[in-house]
């Protein structure tokens, strides 16, 4: 079979119907078991919301607002419905913090769907290069992984020379990580003459533009990626049509005008808007701040659902570099712990579409060490190493941007 189940296929009318057919269950046990859902839900009658319109009438919960009001009720900001034990497996922390809780059920993100797709099947060897610290891509993609029946070797992040190493000696077939860790291990791999063993890849957490799609097919590896989030798990993702990405089966899609929770006309880019069925974190018109747009018609792989464009920036200032989250109130952060910055802005680009990221600070006059300082602490709060430079006071623009991504895929 080359689906992963016959959900893909069904006819897309009794996808919706069966969709919105769960909808209100799982509405009524956000009300009754999460106390943030019980406040923003107060007045909905959760038997009532069964169609897109009335799922449009509800409030949109965006990640920056997520995050201020963990930081008010933690861990979770009243939005998980789960508590510490057996039904809590792990707990992770994303840049922010935000925290995420993850269950016990077997491929938890849903994500074997989107590897499925990507060609892994059972008996392959996935060398996993997410991060296995802090934060869940790495569960996330190890779950789904042996929900396949695959085998895992938890690389992680970093640490070129030991990866060639253990790739010299288990020969994985199969990759899993950010394209540009995968071109960093491929490069190094040619300047030492070790020869890889990849067959196969999925890619997640950056852009994935069609020049790094096309270096990786010349190199025998055909890579496919994919569109998920800690919150919420699996969005979407690519199949062997290579046209956009297939929105997954246990997710309710919207494309909404940015700061509004207005649904956009088909094929306008907007916000992606994310309802999910996660009994334990059971979020609800999740605005993710990503920007998309829904493809017309279907796919020519025979998937069913509907289809998106893919990651087409950000919605708002919070960005994401080498897979993991910046928000604005970080670098304000940073700034409150250095009192001789008047004004900083983080510029985010892509040089050799290498993520890079560079501090501008506006100072009278900066003392020795305060740019080693200043990215040390940047480092601390972002999980990220970043580059600082000084500027004259006045020089910033006085738009009111803190984070400017200015990054091109070519």
């Amino acid at each position: 079979m080359n689906f992963y189940d016959a959900r893909e296929i069904r006819d897309p009318a009794e996808r919706e119907r069966e969709l919105f057919a769960r909808l209100p269950a799982q509405l009524a046990h956000a009300k009754a078991n999460a106390a943030a859902f019980a406040k923003l839900l107060d007045g909905v009658d959760a038997d009532a919301v069964t169609s897109r319109e009335a799922l449009a009438k509800l409030p949109v919960t965006r990640k920056s607002a997520l995050l201020e009001r963990q930081k008010a009720a933690r861990p979770f900001g009243g939005f998980a419905t789960t508590r510490w034990g057996a039904g809590c497996r792990r707990v992770f922390a994303s840049p922010g913090p935000l925290y995420e809780p993850e269950g016990g059920r077997p491929d938890y993100y849903r994500i074997a769907r989107a590897l499925f797709a990507a060609g892994f099947r059972e008996g392959d060897l996935v060398h996993n290069t997410f991060s296995y610290h802090f934060t869940p891509a790495g569960s996330m993609m190890e779950t789904a992984a042996h929900a396949l029946g695959c085998t895992v070797f938890p690389a992680g992040t970093g640490q070129t020379e030991q990866q060639l190493a253990a790739l010299t000696d288990l020969r994985p077939n199969a990759y899993v990580g950010t394209p540009s860790f995968l071109r960093i291990l491929l490069d190094r791999a040619d300047e030492l003459g070790v020869a890889h063993s990849f067959t196969k890849a999925f890619v997640s957490g950056e852009a994935f533009p069609p020049s790094l799609h096309e270096a990786f097919a010349a190199r025998g590896i055909p890579a496919f990626q994919g569109y998920a989030t800690a919150d919420v798990g699996l969005i979407a993702y690519e199949t062997s049509a290579r046209e956009g990405l297939v929105v997954d089966e246990d997710v309710v899609l919207e494309i909404v005008r940015p700061g509004t929770g207005d649904p956009v006309a088909p094929g306008e880019v907007g916000e992606v808007v994310v309802t999910t069925f996660n009994p334990d974190y059971p979020l609800i018109r999740f605005g993710t701040g990503d920007l998309s747009a829904l493809l017309p018609g279907m796919s020519p792989c025979g998937r069913t659902n509907a289809r998106i464009r893919g990651w087409m920036g950000r919605a708002d200032q919070t960005t994401k570099v080498k897979g993991m989250f910046v928000h604005p109130g970080q670098i304000a952060d940073v700034v409150r712990r250095h009192r001789e910055i008047r004004r900083a802005r983080l510029v985010v680009d892509n040089p050799d579409l290498t993520d890079r990221m560079t501090l501008y600070c506006e100072v009278e006059q900066a003392p020795a060490g305060l740019d080693a300082a200043l990215a040390a602490s940047l480092r601390e709060l972002t999980k990220l190493r970043g580059e600082v430079s000084f500027c004259a006071p006045g020089t910033l623009a006085n738009d009111g941007k803190v984070i400017d991504d200015v990054r091109t895929y070519e």
